[in-house]
C-alpha cells in the first residue's frame, strides 16, 4: 500500500471528520471510498490495495488502527506493543513478532487515547499507568512516558468471545473431571473458594467455569477492578467495577469501597475477581459474614506463598497483629486451588487444598491436599502427560451436609 497516498487521505478524512456531526459507521466507510476514489481517479490502485486502505483508514480513526486486525484475530490470546518499534502476540502459547508497527508516536498515543476514553480512564504523564478494557472485554496495561523509557507500552490480554467451560478445561487436561465433580459439590454446597497461580495461569478462566456451578437461583455481586468476568446464566447478577480518581484527583471509588458498600446489596455470594492490596482486608470480612460460596483470585507461586501474601496484603490495610490475621484466612477461606502454567505452555490444576484451622500452640495455619498434579512424562512433540490424583479426604464436611449433598467419597 502507498503510505504516502494513505497519509494524504487521512488527512482528508480528518478533516471532513471535523466539519461534521457524529457519524454511523456506514457513513464513514461512505466517506472514505470518496476519499480514496478522488485520490486514485485513473484507477491504477490495485482492488486489494484498495481494500486494505479502505479498512486502515477506518480502523485508524474508529476503532484501534493497526491494532484492530490483532484484536479481531480469535487465535491471538495477547498483544504487546513496545513503544512504536515492535509489536509481539501470543498465539496459542507462543510468542512471536509482528511484522508490523507504528510509524509514529502520534499514532500511538491516538490509540491510547482511544482506548483509555472507552473506560472513561486518562492517561497522560501525570498518570503513566493505567489499566483499562476494551469493548470486548479484553483486559488492557498502559505505561507511558516518564515511566516507560522508550515510549508507551500497551499490553492487551485477550479473552474468548464466549467463556470456556469446565467441559472444555476437562478435554484440555486443565483439570480431571474428578476433579471439576468434586469442586462442583462444593461450589454448590458453599464452600468459599480461593483460586491462586502466576501470571498468566488461567485464574479468571478457571473461576468463570467455576461459577457454572453457582445455583442459578442466587444474588450473586461481582467485584473487579476492571470488570472482565463471564458468569453465566445467573438472572440477579449484579456487576460491579471499581474507578479511578479524575484528572484533579477526585471521584476514586476502591475495590474496598465496592466490597463494602456490597455488603449492604443482599448478596448470597460475592465474587472478587482479583485483590492485589488493602482490599484483602474487606474480602476476608465478608467471607466471615455468611456469604458462604464466595469465590476469589490472587497471584501466588503455591498455596503457601499465597497464604502469605495474604496476611502481607492485608497488612497494607490494617495493622493487626499476624495471628488475628490467620485466623481470619483459616476462618474465612474454605478451600484453595493452586493453578500454574507449564513448561509446555499448558495451564493446569496443580493443587486443591482444604484450610483446616488456625493451629493455638504453633501460630501457622493447618492445610492439607485433597488433589495434587503428579507429572507422569512428555510426549516427542514436547507435551507433558500426567494426572491430578485425589490424595486426601475433605474433613469439613458440615456445608455439605446443609445443603443435601452427600459426603461419600469427598
Amino acid at each position: 500500500m502507498d503510505q504516502k497516498r494513505f497519509l494524504e487521505c487521512k488527512k482528508q478524512l480528518m478533516r471532513r471528520l471535523e466539519l461534521t456531526r457524529d457519524l454511523t459507521d456506514a457513513e464513514i466507510y461512505s466517506m472514505i471510498d470518496d476519499i480514496i476514489e478522488e485520490s486514485d481517479p485513473r484507477k491504477r490502485m490495485r482492488l486489494p490495495d484498495r481494500w486494505d486502505m479502505r479498512r486502515e483508514l477506518f480502523n485508524s480513526v474508529r476503532r484501534l488502527d493497526l491494532l484492530q486486525d490483532l484484536i479481531d484475530d480469535d487465535s491471538i490470546t495477547e498483544i504487546m506493543v513496545n513503544g512504536i518499534s515492535s509489536i509481539y502476540i501470543e498465539r496459542a502459547g507462543r510468542l512471536s513478532r509482528y511484522p508490523e508497527h507504528f510509524t509514529s508516536r502520534e499514532k500511538l498515543q491516538d490509540v491510547i487515547q482511544r482506548i483509555v476514553a472507552l473506560s472513561n480512564r486518562v492517561a497522560n504523564e501525570a498518570v503513566p499507568i493505567v489499566d483499562a478494557r476494551l469493548e470486548n472485554g479484553a483486559r488492557v496495561n498502559i505505561v507511558m512516558n516518564p515511566v516507560a523509557v522508550d515510549g508507551p507500552v500497551i499490553t492487551i490480554r485477550r479473552f474468548p468471545d464466549s467463556p470456556i467451560s469446565m467441559k472444555q478445561l476437562i478435554e484440555w487436561g486443565s483439570v480431571s473431571e474428578e476433579a471439576a465433580g468434586y469442586l462442583k459439590k462444593l461450589v454448590q454446597a458453599g464452600y468459599n473458594i480461593f483460586i491462586s497461580g502466576g501470571t498468566g495461569s488461567g485464574k479468571t478462566t478457571f473461576l468463570n467455569a467455576l461459577s457454572n456451578y453457582i445455583p442459578k437461583d442466587e444474588r450473586i455481586i461481582t467485584i473487579e477492578d476492571n470488570a472482565e468476568l463471564q458468569i453465566q446464566g445467573v438472572r440477579n447478577l449484579v456487576r460491579l467495577e471499581a474507578r479511578r480518581p479524575n484528572a484533579e484527583g477526585d471521584g476514586e471509588i476502591t475495590i474496598r469501597d465496592l466490597i463494602k458498600s456490597s455488603l449492604r446489596m443482599r448478596p448470597d455470594r460475592i465474587i472478587v475477581g482479583e485483590v492485589r492490596g488493602a482490599e484483602t482486608i474487606d474480602m476476608l470480612q465478608s467471607l466471615n459474614t455468611g456469604h458462604d460460596g464466595s469465590l476469589s483470585t490472587g497471584h501466588g507461586n503455591s498455596p503457601e506463598d499465597m497464604l502469605s501474601r495474604l496476611e502481607t496484603m492485608v497488612l497494607m490495610g490494617l495493622s493487626i497483629p499476624i495471628p488475628a490475621i490467620r485466623r481470619q484466612i483459616a476462618s474465612g477461606i474454605d478451600i484453595m486451588v493452586h493453578l500454574s502454567r507449564m513448561r509446555d505452555k499448558s495451564r493446569k490444576v496443580l493443587e486443591i487444598r482444604e484450610i483446616d484451622n488456625y493451629d493455638i500452640p504453633s501460630g501457622e495455619i493447618l492445610t492439607h491436599k485433597l488433589f495434587e498434579y503428579y507429572e507422569t512424562g512428555i510426549t516427542p512433540d514436547g507435551k507433558l502427560i500426567g494426572e491430578l490424583r485425589k490424595v486426601g479426604s475433605l474433613s469439613h464436611t458440615q456445608k455439605l451436609h446443609r445443603a443435601g449433598i452427600p459426603a461419600e467419597g469427598m
